[in-house]
C-alpha cells in the first residue's frame, strides 16, 4: 500500500511540474482515463481495508479500466455517439459505491474502538471501586 501511495504522489508531482498541452480532441480521452484511474484507486483502497489487496490485480485493473474507458470513448466518437457519458456514469457510480463502503467501514471501525475503550474504562472503574 505504501508503494501505491508513493506512486500516486509521484504521479501528482509529475503532473504538476511537467508541461503539457491538451487539445480539444484529446481532452475527453484524458478525462475518462483519469476517472477510470480514480475508480481503480478507490477500489484498491477498499480492497486493502478488506485485506484483499494485491498489487498485480490493482495494476492490471488500473491499466485495463483506463484502456477500456478510452476505447469506448474512441468508438463512440467514431460512431457519432457520446459513449464517454456512459463511461462517466459507470465509473462515477463505482467510485461513489467504493467511497461509501470505505466511509462505512471506517465509521464502524471507529465506533468499535470507541466502544472497546469505553468498556475498558468501565472495567477499570469497577476494579478501582472493588479495591476501595
Amino acid at each position: 500500500m505504501i508503494a501505491v501511495a508513493i506512486a500516486i504522489l509521484l504521479g501528482i508531482i509529475a503532473g504538476l511540474f511537467v508541461p503539457y498541452n491538451l487539445s480539444s480532441e484529446t481532452l475527453p480521452y484524458v478525462a475518462v482515463g483519469i476517472l477510470a484511474a480514480l475508480d481503480s484507486i478507490f477500489g484498491g483502497i477498499w480492497a486493502n481495508l478488506n485485506k484483499r489487496f494485491k498489487v498485480v490485480m490493482f495494476i492490471s485493473g488500473l491499466v485495463s479500466n483506463c484502456l477500456l474507458a478510452i476505447l469506448f470513448t474512441f468508438m463512440g466518437n467514431k460512431l457519432g455517439i457520446d459513449l464517454s457519458l456512459a463511461v462517466v456514469v459507470v465509473f462515477g457510480v463505482r467510485i461513489f459505491n467504493n467511497l461509501s463502503s470505505i466511509r462505512r467501514y471506517l465509521f464502524e471501525r471507529y465506533y468499535r474502538i470507541k466502544k472497546r475503550k469505553q468498556k475498558y474504562i468501565e472495567a477499570a472503574a469497577v476494579e478501582e471501586d472493588d479495591e476501595n
